[in-house]
């Protein structure tokens, strides 16, 4: 089966977004009063929870319930609102670029006609932001389904993103393939059935990835890895021989 789309996650594999996401937090926790730092160990910590409300209601709940209330849910609410703004507002000013060779990727993907999505927890501001600072004014329209946020009931390791991804653009998942920086970003792809690249980041490189086509540290490695001169080649090469190592593995039919 040929390779159709590639489905990008966005923090940490398109961008390494974490440590601007702590500084923004950070910075929000400050212009609002509260006694809060997120050092890059707790940071590290809370990134177990996917999605930025998911994670500010667990730090509060574990850490700081009594300075917000019986209910914090609207605090909650107002915090992660600033916290998007204070972020896209450092990705505009120019804080980030995509990883190395995921524009090479992006762009030749586009030019063989294989199709493009996102598949991501972080909220759709964030993913827009970061789409125009990388790829111009017209960076979102590069890809075909932006899979974002609070689009899904339950965010990753759950496979309800990229569900609803492979919904929209009406594909079986086999005929994809997901590139993701996390194990629990891998998780949810491949509960979702898709073969799936992990390319580790600054916040996942400790964690396993049993189940993963390939784990690699940059998107560059990949052509020397699949013994291609190009990226693009790579992706289709690896594409297939996930699925081959996927039916060889299945048991034998009785």
């Amino acid at each position: 089966m040929n390779l159709k789309a590639i489905l990008f996650d966005v923090d940490g594999t398109l961008a390494e977004t974490e440590e601007l996401h702590r500084e923004a937090f950070n910075r929000t926790f400050q212009a609002a009063g509260l006694p809060w730092h997120w050092d890059r160990p707790l940071y590290g910590e809370l990134l177990a929870v996917t999605g930025g409300k998911e994670r500010l209601r667990h730090f509060i709940d574990s850490h700081a319930r009594s300075e917000l209330g019986a209910d914090p849910t609207p605090a909650i609410a107002r915090l992660h609102a600033a916290k998007t703004d204070t972020y896209t507002g450092l990705v505009e000013a120019g804080a980030l670029q995509f990883r190395p060779g995921f524009r090479e990727l992006i762009t030749a993907a586009r030019q063989a006609g294989i199709r493009l999505g996102i598949a991501t927890t972080t909220s759709l501001p964030n993913v827009s932001a970061l789409l125009r600072a990388a790829l111009g004014a017209e960076g979102e329209r590069c890809f075909e389904v932006i899979a974002a946020g609070d689009s899904v009931a339950r965010k990753k390791p759950a496979p309800d993103i990229y569900l609803s991804a492979l919904a929209q653009l009406g594909l079986g998942a086999q005929s994809c393939m997901a590139v993701e920086d996390s194990a629990a970003g891998l998780r949810s792809a491949r509960s979702a059935g898709i073969p799936t690249l992990v390319v580790r980041s600054a916040y996942t490189r400790h964690q396993s990835f049993e189940g993963a086509a390939l784990v690699l540290d940059s998107l560059e490695e990949l052509p020397s890895h699949m013994h291609v001169p190009s990226l693009l080649e790579a992706a289709q090469s690896l594409h297939t021989a996930a699925l081959s190592s996927s039916a060889s593995a299945a048991p034998a039919a009785h």
